[in-house]
């Protein structure tokens, strides 16, 4: 039997023989014959796919030979002093392409062996083949900036929005790329010093007004590098695609599923329906199904659809837009489990006990047809007696049967205790025009725990088949806290008077007893948001380590195909290991699993840090309008510079700069997480509440600065914290005094116990 060759020798052949790379060609370097030529088609569409080669006619080329964009080498100078440089992906017969290297005023000095990524324009007529403009040094990856663009004399500048950035950037005048004076506009730095020391740049992009209500995102998408715009082949691909039938699928039609979703939801990817069981070996249980919209039919791996799902790694959200992972086409139409449409899916019928255990679970591929598109706040209002015309309907066959599902899942929960946070959640509401309204904070209702519950158990249901299977998959992975991180939470604990239990492995119901504790109390919202911070971050990974928050041993994410990579992972493994079609996960998907993970953890983290800072942006551009107000809050964190603190009213968090609150110097402990007064004694620590007044808000930076006017309902002294009237302390001084003194007594035991103990 022929030896079919790896992609990388097909590859390298196809490189060495440029004028001789048909099919029949390549199959007559590896003595390819008979049934293996199929095996070897296959592989070439799969190179073409994945963009390695390109077809033309019956042949095939190395589509990396001069492309428009492409690595070169840069020689030394000629006697004219011109750089020429040799491309280091040629693999062509014959004489070598002359490239001329074009540098502008802004780019970096180059010279002899250099690396460049350049870009490159085809010339006629000249005594060199290709012109060379650069893009990029090799190895040095230019910083890139996103700012305001300032006209001046001699070209221009560049203000930094992000808060961070600490230099403005210094823009030649052939390096400003059309820009105006006031537009937003990304640039990449051309070289370390210019003109005032500040580093050069040039403008690559015009991203318009940035004082605009919708720029706010966009604002946020573009400095955090998400891709925003889907290449037209995936569109193509996309655009393509069919609705599916009832072929090979479990027929589901008749099943009454239905969606639940926020009300402004622009996806529909899960369904559920759940009954009282039957089966009289099961008294008092229940069957819950859940369909989740079948994504691997149409994004196949390897397709253009797949790479850039995968290199997009999830879908993000901001309050004005989505950037999705999958074009609309799919998201919003074919994967989409509208109402009374037929729609594929992947579903798991789960069966579970009257105390809410899981006794048994099965998948299956399947056509459905949802019965209502409905969302939380209908179904609750439903089932507290206020059903309207959509869901009543539904009340009795499929709303109740779903909530005696749900009870019975929380007696299950309540024995498992998972880490059983309370920090309520704030939605930012805008107006057509982009603008803050109101920022409101979120409904907890009992039909969202009762989804969040349907899906945390397929959840479940998947990594345990795939497990039992040998399947290989991506688990959902949450480690338990740091020995660091841990004791820092027990010093918060303590500060606050609460204990948090050591000396045992720690399990998330010690966490919980911690939280039940400070419950009711003025320190609750501290202790919520220290076990937070304590918290390792979720991530994915081919090996379990199990989920420490959500008290799961196997855990894996099945039930969002249409906005995380890792959920279609799953479902290609379901269909794998089930044998369901030719779309499941393919060999060299698996061998890969570690980095595409890794990739989508990143990609993960990298959305998460872009809606934060779209979010504190809307919040700046809100409170703008409310300068010299007053407000209360909570220090939420300290810093050499200063006091963060979380204000009640919105949850936005703002900057006391340490210099606005005193004459005097303040002492800086970063263990303890304090800022002393080295005059007064006062003491400014996590937790205390604080009144402010808002003195900046900058919507471009989302940064707001504060003054603080009050620590625990005490002002601070005349003067800011130590000034003396007529040479006494004021009466307020004196008590901040006082306090600070028992603080800082009372920490510093603690902190000598802790050191006794550590030195034992």
């Amino acid at each position: 039997m022929s030896r079919i060759p790896t992609k990388a020798e097909i590859l390298d052949w196809i490189s060495a023989n440029p004028t001789h790379n048909s099919k029949r060609d390549i199959a007559k370097a590896f003595g390819i014959k008979g049934a293996a030529r199929i095996d070897l088609k296959r592989i070439l569409k799969e190179l073409e796919a994945e963009g390695h080669l390109q077809k033309r006619k019956k042949t095939y080329r190395d589509p990396e030979q001069l492309p428009p964009v492409t690595v070169v080498q840069v020689k030394a100078p000629d006697e004219d002093g011109d750089l020429y440089a040799r491309a280091l992906e040629w693999h062509g017969e014959g004489e070598e392409p002359r490239i001329l290297v074009l540098p502008r005023a802004s780019d970096p000095a180059l010279g002899e062996g250099d690396k460049l990524l350049v870009k490159l324009q085809k010339m006629q007529g000249e005594d060199h083949d290709y012109q060379a403009r650069l893009i990029r040094r090799i190895g040095s990856n230019p910083k890139r900036v996103l700012g305001i663009y300032r006209e001046g004399s001699e070209g221009g500048r560049i203000v930094p929005i992000d808060k961070a950035a600490s230099n403005e950037w210094m823009v030649a005048s052939d390096a400003a790329n059309g820009a105006r004076d006031g537009e937003l506009v990304e640039a990449e730095q051309a070289s370390p010093k210019g003109r005032m020391g500040l580093p050069r740049a040039r403008i690559v992009e015009r991203l318009g007004d940035p004082s605009a209500p919708r720029a706010v995102s966009l604002i946020a998408i573009h400095q955090h590098g998400i891709p925003d715009q889907f290449p037209d082949k995936v569109m193509a691909e996309a655009d393509a695609a069919k609705p599916m039938g009832l072929k090979g699928r479990e027929d589901l039609r008749d099943l009454p599923l239905v969606t639940i979703d926020p009300a402004d939801a622009r996806d529909h990817d899960d369904a559920c329906y759940a009954h009282a069981d039957d089966d009289p070996k099961n008294p008092g249980g229940h069957v819950i199904w859940v369909a989740i919209a079948d994504v691997a039919a149409y994004v196949r791996p390897g397709s253009a659809l797949d790479r850039e799902a995968r290199k997009r790694g999830n879908s993000s959200y901001f309050p004005d837009r989505v950037v999705p992972m999958l074009p609309d086409r799919l998201s919003g139409d074919l994967c989409s489990l509208h109402e009374g449409v037929p729609r594929p899916c992947i579903a798991v019928r789960m069966q579970i006990d009257a105390d809410g255990n899981k006794i048994g679970h099965r998948f299956v591929r399947g056509l459905m047809r949802s019965a209502a598109s409905l969302h939380y706040a209908e179904v609750q209002a439903a089932m507290d007696g206020d059903a309207n015309e959509k869901t009543a309907p539904f009340l009795d066959d499929v709303i109740r049967p779903l909530y005696a599902a749900y009870e019975a899942l929380t007696r299950a929960r309540a024995t498992r205790e998972p880490l059983n946070l309370d920090l309520p959640e704030r939605k930012i509401v805008l107006d057509d025009d982009g603008s803050v309204v109101s920022v409101a904070f979120r409904d907890r209702l009992d039909a969202h725990k009762l989804i969040e519950e349907f899906m945390v158990l397929a959840n479940v249901a998947a990594a345990e088949t795939l497990i039992k299977k040998r399947s290989p998959l991506l688990f959902r992975v949450h480690e338990e806290p740091t020995q660091e991180k841990l004791e820092a939470l027990r010093e918060t604990a303590r500060a606050a008077g609460l204990n948090l239990a050591k000396g045992q492995v720690l399990q998330t119901r010690h966490l919980n007893a911690l939280l039940n504790q400070a419950a009711g109390t003025d320190d609750a919202e501290l202790v919520n948001i220290s076990t937070l911070r304590s918290m390792q971050q979720a991530y994915y990974n081919p090996e379990n380590f199990g989920h420490f928050g959500l008290a799961l041993r196997n855990y894996a994410h099945f039930t969002s195909p249409i906005r995380r990579y890792a959920d279609l992972i799953v479902h290609r493994s379901l269909i794998s290991a089930h044998g369901w079609g030719d779309d499941g996960l393919t060999a060299e998907e698996i061998e890969r699993l570690e980095q595409t993970a890794t990739h989508i953890s990143d990609t993960e983290r990298r959305s998460m840090i872009a809606e934060r800072d779209t979010t504190d942006r809307y919040l700046a551009a809100y409170l703008s309008e409310r300068v010299g107000s007053e407000f209360t809050g909570r220090i939420s964190g300290i810093a050499r510079f200063g006091a963060f603190v979380k204000m009640d009213e919105t949850g936005a968090d703002g900057l006391v700069p340490v210099r606005s609150i005193g004459r005097e110097f303040f002492h800086f402990d970063a263990e303890a997480a304090t800022l002393t007064g080295s005059e007064t004694g006062m003491q400014l620590g996590i937790g205390q509440r604080v009144t402010v007044r808002l003195v900046q808000a900058a919507p471009v930076t989302g940064g707001l600065e504060l003054e603080l006017l009050s620590i625990e309902d005490q002002k601070l002294p005349g003067g800011g914290g130590g000034s003396r009237k007529g040479g006494r302390r004021s009466p307020a001084g004196r008590t901040v005094k006082r306090k600070a003194a028992k603080s800082k007594l009372k920490a510093a035991k603690v902190k000598r116990k802790v050191e006794r103990k550590r030195r034992k």
